[in-house]
């Protein structure tokens, strides 16, 4: 029997996986010690942890960090254990550490679906994709339900002040805008109807075909994990707030929190680099309604970034050669 010609797969693997880990350490170095607002707030971060001022909030801070990202592979395994019941906690953190990794360098975070769905066996990852919507849709609710309140409470004291018929107005739309937010996860067969009738997204329904087979109770954890992991985000950012000598109320604040969480999420970004401005953005404005100055504020903001997506990120460049499809591959 004539030898067999050698296998190509794991060259171009390895070269894929050097590409990956270059690219994210570019963006990784871009972001935070190439551009000066970003240095400058990592700096600061690093001084008040070292001089004393600020130590207790930031270290705090960065203590939830593995809260944060456990309470989202928590929430992962609850929806991939759906589609594989033996679905671990271990595999489920080094999915979404390696999402992070490669979310980072892909446009609309594409990589955080490609690592969850390649951590899959192959036979469920079409399913796959619906749940990894439906995680993200969930968080996504949570957020505009208390984004939404955060933003009611900007509008009724700064802006519609008098206009008793407006404030009625902008409270209905915002009732109104949230129980149409929890329709679909709640009935995703009309979303599914909704995606047969408009043509151009007909080819999206058999991703999510799955989402019908969640249970309520399923949809429920799933729902209050993400609010879980948003009430840690936030507390974080009131933290690191404080770290920088943001002072003032703590119920303002918290809906200026949400308000800034809100506009990032409603905002679609090319990468998770491309958060950094938007976020910083709409929180200066929002606590400059509260008389807050915008350079703590922006600091926080920017630290916030780091410790929960920059640092990370490189830590998930170190599960990349344990990615479950690279390990098919090389066993072929």
């Amino acid at each position: 029997m004539p030898p067999s010609a050698p296998r190509r797969g794991p060259r171009w693997v390895l070269l894929a996986k050097i590409g990956v880990s270059l690219l994210t350490l570019g963006l990784l170095y871009h972001s935070v010690f190439a551009a000066p607002d970003t240095a400058a707030a990592w700096r600061r971060l690093v001084a008040s942890t070292l001089t004393g001022a600020g130590r207790g909030p930031v270290l705090a801070a960065l203590a939830l960090v593995p809260l944060n990202w456990g309470l989202e592979a928590w929430k992962w395994q609850r929806l991939a254990r759906h589609l594989e019941p033996g679905h671990s906690f271990g595999r489920s953190l080094r999915a979404v550490l390696l999402g992070l990794t490669l979310g980072f360098a892909t446009p609309n975070r594409v990589g955080d679906y490609a690592a969850r769905i390649l951590e899959l066996h192959a036979r469920r990852r079409l399913e796959a994709v619906g749940a990894v919507f439906l995680g993200r849709y969930a968080q996504l609710v949570a957020t505009v339900l208390a984004g939404g309140a955060g933003l009611l409470y900007f509008l009724l004291k700064f802006y519609l002040g008098g206009y008793p018929a407006a404030q009625a107005g902008v409270l209905v739309a915002g009732m109104l805008t949230g129980a149409l937010t929890l329709l679909p996860l709640y009935r995703s067969r009309l979303l599914l109807a909704v995606l047969a009738l408009v043509k151009p997204l007909r080819r999206f329904r058999r991703y999510l075909a799955v989402m019908p087979t969640y249970s309520a109770a399923e949809l429920h954890a799933v729902l209050g994990i993400s609010g879980l992991r948003y009430a840690v985000f936030c507390g974080q950012f009131l933290l690191l707030l404080h770290a920088y000598g943001v002072r003032g109320a703590l119920g303002p604040a918290v809906a200026a929190v949400a308000g800034t969480f809100l506009f990032k999420s409603l905002v679609p970004s090319l990468n998770a680099l491309a958060d950094v401005g938007v976020r910083e953005l709409s929180a200066t404005h929002l606590f400059g309604l509260l008389g807050q100055p915008a350079l703590p504020v922006l600091s926080a903001s920017l630290s916030l970034w780091v410790i929960n997506i920059a640092l990370p990120s490189a830590l998930g460049l170190l599960l990349l050669p344990g990615l479950r499809v690279l390990r098919e591959r090389k066993s072929r």
